[in-house]
Protein backbone atom coordinates (compact mmCIF):
# COMPACT_ATOMS: atom_id res chain seq x y z
CA UNK A 1 0.00 0.00 0.00
CA UNK A 2 1.16 3.53 -0.66
CA UNK A 3 1.24 6.65 1.45
CA UNK A 4 -1.79 8.90 1.25
CA UNK A 5 -1.85 10.97 -1.94
CA UNK A 6 1.01 9.09 -3.63
CA UNK A 7 0.21 8.09 -7.22
CA UNK A 8 1.64 4.72 -8.21
CA UNK A 9 2.58 4.18 -11.83
CA UNK A 10 0.18 1.79 -13.51
CA UNK A 11 0.57 1.72 -17.30
CA UNK A 12 2.91 4.72 -16.95
CA UNK A 13 0.31 7.31 -15.95
CA UNK A 14 -2.32 6.11 -13.45
CA UNK A 15 -4.84 8.93 -13.55
CA UNK A 16 -8.27 8.24 -12.06
CA UNK A 17 -11.41 10.25 -12.84
CA UNK A 18 -14.24 10.05 -10.30
CA UNK A 19 -17.69 10.69 -11.76
CA UNK A 20 -20.53 11.57 -9.37
CA UNK A 21 -24.03 11.89 -10.91
CA UNK A 22 -26.46 13.71 -8.65
CA UNK A 23 -30.10 14.72 -8.66
CA UNK A 24 -31.48 16.57 -5.65
CA UNK A 25 -28.57 15.27 -3.61
CA UNK A 26 -28.51 18.01 -1.00
CA UNK A 27 -28.69 15.68 2.04
CA UNK A 28 -25.79 13.41 1.06
CA UNK A 29 -23.63 14.93 -1.69
CA UNK A 30 -21.02 16.52 0.60
CA UNK A 31 -20.38 13.19 2.34
CA UNK A 32 -19.96 11.42 -0.99
CA UNK A 33 -17.50 14.02 -2.31
CA UNK A 34 -15.51 13.94 0.92
CA UNK A 35 -15.24 10.15 0.70
CA UNK A 36 -13.61 10.62 -2.72
CA UNK A 37 -11.36 13.44 -1.54
CA UNK A 38 -10.17 11.42 1.46
CA UNK A 39 -8.94 8.42 -0.55
CA UNK A 40 -5.56 7.05 0.49
CA UNK A 41 -4.65 7.37 -3.18
CA UNK A 42 -5.93 10.67 -4.51
CA UNK A 43 -7.85 10.69 -7.80
CA UNK A 44 -6.78 12.98 -10.62
CA UNK A 45 -10.17 14.68 -10.74
CA UNK A 46 -13.67 14.53 -9.27
CA UNK A 47 -16.46 15.37 -11.70
CA UNK A 48 -19.91 16.18 -10.30
CA UNK A 49 -22.71 16.10 -12.88
CA UNK A 50 -25.85 17.81 -11.61
CA UNK A 51 -28.79 16.22 -13.41
CA UNK A 52 -31.16 19.18 -13.15
CA UNK A 53 -31.43 19.35 -9.35
CA UNK A 54 -34.09 21.59 -7.82
CA UNK A 55 -32.56 21.77 -4.34
CA UNK A 56 -29.24 23.19 -3.06
CA UNK A 57 -27.08 20.65 -4.86
CA UNK A 58 -25.31 23.38 -6.87
CA UNK A 59 -24.52 25.33 -3.69
CA UNK A 60 -23.08 22.27 -1.98
CA UNK A 61 -20.98 21.36 -5.01
CA UNK A 62 -19.74 24.93 -5.31
CA UNK A 63 -18.53 24.85 -1.70
CA UNK A 64 -15.79 22.45 -2.80
CA UNK A 65 -14.51 25.06 -5.26
CA UNK A 66 -11.54 23.94 -7.36
CA UNK A 67 -11.40 20.50 -5.74
CA UNK A 68 -14.12 19.30 -8.12
CA UNK A 69 -15.33 19.96 -11.67
CA UNK A 70 -19.03 20.78 -11.77
CA UNK A 71 -21.40 20.31 -14.71
CA UNK A 72 -25.11 21.03 -14.91
CA UNK A 73 -27.55 19.44 -17.36
CA UNK A 74 -31.31 19.23 -17.76
CA UNK A 75 -32.74 16.20 -16.00
CA UNK A 76 -32.12 13.09 -18.08
CA UNK A 77 -31.37 10.38 -15.51
CA UNK A 78 -28.32 8.94 -13.78
CA UNK A 79 -27.08 7.09 -16.86
CA UNK A 80 -27.06 10.27 -18.94
CA UNK A 81 -25.28 12.10 -16.12
CA UNK A 82 -22.63 9.39 -15.91
CA UNK A 83 -22.16 9.61 -19.68
CA UNK A 84 -21.66 13.38 -19.42
CA UNK A 85 -18.99 12.77 -16.80
CA UNK A 86 -17.30 10.10 -18.89
CA UNK A 87 -17.06 12.39 -21.90
CA UNK A 88 -15.56 15.15 -19.74
CA UNK A 89 -13.13 12.85 -17.92
CA UNK A 90 -9.40 12.98 -18.61
CA UNK A 91 -8.24 10.00 -16.53
CA UNK A 92 -7.14 6.68 -17.98
CA UNK A 93 -9.18 4.94 -15.29
CA UNK A 94 -12.85 5.72 -14.69
CA UNK A 95 -14.69 5.32 -11.41
CA UNK A 96 -18.25 6.11 -10.43
CA UNK A 97 -19.73 7.15 -7.11
CA UNK A 98 -23.45 7.59 -6.57
CA UNK A 99 -24.14 10.77 -4.63
CA UNK A 100 -25.73 8.92 -1.71
CA UNK A 101 -22.99 6.30 -1.39
CA UNK A 102 -19.69 6.44 0.51
CA UNK A 103 -16.37 4.98 -0.60
CA UNK A 104 -14.13 3.20 1.86
CA UNK A 105 -10.90 5.25 2.25
CA UNK A 106 -8.71 2.72 0.41
CA UNK A 107 -11.16 1.87 -2.39
CA UNK A 108 -9.11 3.26 -5.27
CA UNK A 109 -5.80 2.13 -3.85
CA UNK A 110 -6.92 -1.47 -3.45
CA UNK A 111 -8.31 -1.55 -6.97
CA UNK A 112 -5.25 0.01 -8.58
CA UNK A 113 -3.14 -2.54 -6.70
CA UNK A 114 -5.07 -5.18 -8.65
CA UNK A 115 -4.26 -3.53 -11.98
CA UNK A 116 -0.61 -3.24 -11.00
CA UNK A 117 -0.49 -6.94 -10.10
CA UNK A 118 -2.29 -8.03 -13.28
CA UNK A 119 -1.91 -5.61 -16.22
CA UNK A 120 -4.34 -7.72 -18.28
CA UNK A 121 -7.28 -6.71 -16.07
CA UNK A 122 -9.95 -4.44 -17.55
CA UNK A 123 -12.24 -3.79 -14.60
CA UNK A 124 -12.21 -4.35 -10.84
CA UNK A 125 -15.27 -4.51 -8.60
CA UNK A 126 -15.65 -5.04 -4.87
CA UNK A 127 -18.09 -5.75 -2.07
CA UNK A 128 -20.69 -3.33 -0.75
CA UNK A 129 -22.25 -3.05 2.67
CA UNK A 130 -25.65 -1.44 2.93
CA UNK A 131 -26.64 0.79 5.82
CA UNK A 132 -29.90 2.38 6.84
CA UNK A 133 -30.01 6.15 6.71
CA UNK A 134 -31.09 7.60 10.08
CA UNK A 135 -33.69 9.65 8.18
CA UNK A 136 -35.29 6.49 6.82
CA UNK A 137 -38.91 5.98 7.81
CA UNK A 138 -39.92 2.66 9.35
CA UNK A 139 -42.59 1.57 6.88
CA UNK A 140 -40.39 1.16 3.76
CA UNK A 141 -37.90 -0.86 5.80
CA UNK A 142 -40.66 -3.20 6.98
CA UNK A 143 -41.88 -3.65 3.40
CA UNK A 144 -38.42 -4.28 1.98
CA UNK A 145 -36.01 -5.84 4.52
CA UNK A 146 -32.41 -4.77 3.90
CA UNK A 147 -29.43 -7.12 3.84
CA UNK A 148 -26.73 -5.48 5.95
CA UNK A 149 -24.07 -8.13 5.28
CA UNK A 150 -21.20 -7.42 2.82
CA UNK A 151 -22.08 -8.55 -0.69
CA UNK A 152 -20.25 -8.68 -4.04
CA UNK A 153 -21.65 -6.16 -6.49
CA UNK A 154 -21.18 -4.66 -9.91
CA UNK A 155 -23.05 -1.47 -9.02
CA UNK A 156 -21.43 1.73 -10.36
CA UNK A 157 -19.95 2.76 -6.99
CA UNK A 158 -17.92 -0.48 -6.98
CA UNK A 159 -16.36 0.00 -10.42
CA UNK A 160 -12.84 0.96 -11.42
CA UNK A 161 -12.38 0.41 -15.15
CA UNK A 162 -9.72 1.22 -17.70
CA UNK A 163 -10.91 4.01 -19.95
CA UNK A 164 -10.07 1.99 -23.06
CA UNK A 165 -12.02 -1.00 -21.73
CA UNK A 166 -15.02 1.17 -20.85
CA UNK A 167 -15.28 2.41 -24.43
CA UNK A 168 -15.01 -1.14 -25.75
CA UNK A 169 -18.31 -1.67 -23.93
CA UNK A 170 -19.80 1.76 -24.64
CA UNK A 171 -21.72 4.38 -22.71
CA UNK A 172 -24.54 3.69 -20.25
CA UNK A 173 -27.99 3.46 -21.83
CA UNK A 174 -29.89 6.63 -20.81
CA UNK A 175 -33.26 5.05 -21.67
CA UNK A 176 -32.82 2.63 -18.77
CA UNK A 177 -33.45 4.82 -15.75
CA UNK A 178 -32.72 2.21 -13.06
CA UNK A 179 -31.18 -0.73 -14.94
CA UNK A 180 -28.37 0.99 -16.81
CA UNK A 181 -25.70 -0.65 -14.62
CA UNK A 182 -27.22 -4.10 -15.22
CA UNK A 183 -27.14 -3.49 -18.97
CA UNK A 184 -23.58 -2.13 -18.92
CA UNK A 185 -22.25 -5.10 -16.96
CA UNK A 186 -23.99 -7.55 -19.29
CA UNK A 187 -22.35 -5.82 -22.26
CA UNK A 188 -19.00 -5.88 -20.48
CA UNK A 189 -19.29 -9.65 -20.07
CA UNK A 190 -20.29 -10.01 -23.73
CA UNK A 191 -17.28 -7.89 -24.74
CA UNK A 192 -14.99 -10.25 -22.85
CA UNK A 193 -13.66 -7.76 -20.30
CA UNK A 194 -11.33 -9.41 -17.82
CA UNK A 195 -12.65 -8.65 -14.36
CA UNK A 196 -11.82 -9.20 -10.72
CA UNK A 197 -14.02 -9.04 -7.65
CA UNK A 198 -12.22 -7.84 -4.53
CA UNK A 199 -13.24 -9.66 -1.33
CA UNK A 200 -13.12 -6.40 0.63
CA UNK A 201 -15.92 -3.85 1.08
CA UNK A 202 -15.13 -0.90 -1.19
CA UNK A 203 -18.22 1.22 -0.59
CA UNK A 204 -21.18 1.74 1.71
CA UNK A 205 -24.59 1.85 0.04
CA UNK A 206 -27.03 4.14 1.81
CA UNK A 207 -30.62 2.91 2.00
CA UNK A 208 -33.09 5.79 2.25
CA UNK A 209 -36.56 6.80 1.15
CA UNK A 210 -35.32 8.39 -2.09
CA UNK A 211 -33.37 5.44 -3.54
CA UNK A 212 -34.21 5.14 -7.23
CA UNK A 213 -35.56 1.64 -6.75
CA UNK A 214 -38.15 3.10 -4.40
CA UNK A 215 -38.99 6.36 -6.17
CA UNK A 216 -39.03 5.06 -9.75
CA UNK A 217 -40.86 1.77 -9.41
CA UNK A 218 -42.62 2.48 -12.70
CA UNK A 219 -39.21 2.17 -14.38
CA UNK A 220 -38.52 -1.38 -13.14
CA UNK A 221 -39.39 -2.69 -16.58
CA UNK A 222 -35.91 -1.48 -17.44
CA UNK A 223 -34.48 -4.58 -15.78
CA UNK A 224 -36.54 -6.76 -18.09
CA UNK A 225 -35.38 -4.76 -21.11
CA UNK A 226 -31.73 -4.99 -20.04
CA UNK A 227 -31.95 -8.76 -19.57
CA UNK A 228 -33.80 -9.20 -22.87
CA UNK A 229 -31.14 -7.18 -24.69
CA UNK A 230 -28.42 -9.41 -23.24
CA UNK A 231 -30.25 -12.57 -24.27
CA UNK A 232 -30.81 -11.17 -27.78
CA UNK A 233 -27.09 -10.42 -28.15
CA UNK A 234 -26.18 -13.94 -27.11
CA UNK A 235 -28.71 -15.50 -29.50
CA UNK A 236 -27.31 -13.41 -32.33
CA UNK A 237 -23.76 -14.39 -31.45
CA UNK A 238 -24.73 -18.09 -31.32
CA UNK A 239 -26.28 -17.89 -34.81
CA UNK A 240 -23.11 -16.33 -36.15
Amino acid sequence: MTARGEIKHVDGEPTVSVIIPVYNGEPYLAEAINSALQQTLSPEEIIVVDDGSLDDTRKIASSFASRIRYFFQENAGAAAARNTGVMAATGNYLSFLDSDDLWMPDKLERQLDCFAADPSLDVVFGHARQFLCPRMTGRPVALAPVNLEPMPTQLPSAILVRRTAFFRVGLFRPDLRIADCVDWYARARDAGLKERMLPEVVFLRRIHDSNLGRTQRDQRGGYVRAIKAALDRRRTKTKE
